[in-house]
């Protein structure tokens, strides 16, 4: 009896797992219609009446999802929030997915759930999944900042922040962190950045913003 007992608590101690993901790696990139390196003055001027938009793409270098390797593929997610993206949000994101049509069927499963758990809330309500082809590359400048995005409707293109000619008010810093927790990635400015699809009926277009991320993810 005792070594049933025994038994069965073993079984209920092991968690329950869902989704089987193993070790996935890659770049990431981001970008937002508002500053997120800037000085608190800034940021409070444009507190929920800009940053409510934003593009966000993972290429994946190697990894599995559900047991399906993703290795050189890439899926992008465009948001649209209630509030300014950092801020509490006051009702749910929308946002549409738009997966590499290199990737097989089970594949684009498996980018899906990839972008799905790693926006988060932002991720959770999507509308729309689009197929598209991705461009996702990297620039060679030391500091790192550098990358240029296109999906479909979507794009970014990045260069690295140059105190000389960026600083504003010379208090700046990263004012808000990574839309993605697990993430190691570094403020740039997007030289262009927008979406111009019909999914949300609304467009939107930027330059010269001090509001993307550029850098690496990894998940277990």
């Amino acid at each position: 009896m005792a070594y049933w007992l025994l038994s069965a608590a073993l079984v209920c101690a092991v968690p329950a797992d869902p989704v089987k993901t193993a070790a996935v790696s890659g770049t990431y990139i981001e970008a937002r219609t508002c500053d997120i390196w800037t000085g608190p003055c800034f940021a409070n001027a444009e507190m929920n009446l800009g940053g409510k938009h934003a593009v966000l793409g993972w290429k994946i270098e190697k990894g599995l999802v559900n047991d399906v390797r993703l290795d050189g593929l890439a899926v992008v997610a465009v948001v649209s929030a209630s509030d300014t993206l950092g801020l509490q949000q006051t009702g749910p994101a929308k946002a549409i997915l738009i997966v590499d049509e290199k990737a097989t069927k089970d594949q684009k499963a498996a980018l899906v759930q990839l972008a799905k758990e790693q926006g988060g809330e932002l991720t959770k309500n999507v509308i729309g999944v689009e197929s598209a082809a991705v461009e996702f590359t990297l620039g060679n400048c030391k500091e790192g900042g550098c990358a240029k995005l296109k999906a479909g409707s979507a794009h970014i293109e990045t260069r690295c922040l140059e105190d000389k000619h960026d600083k504003v008010c010379g208090n700046e810093s990263a004012f808000y962190p990574p839309l993605v927790k697990s993430v190691q990635a570094k403020p740039a400015v997007a030289i262009g950045h927008g979406y111009s699809g019909k999914a949300f009926k609304e467009t939107w277009t930027e330059s010269d913003r001090r509001g993307s991320y550029l850098g690496s993810f990894a998940v277990r």
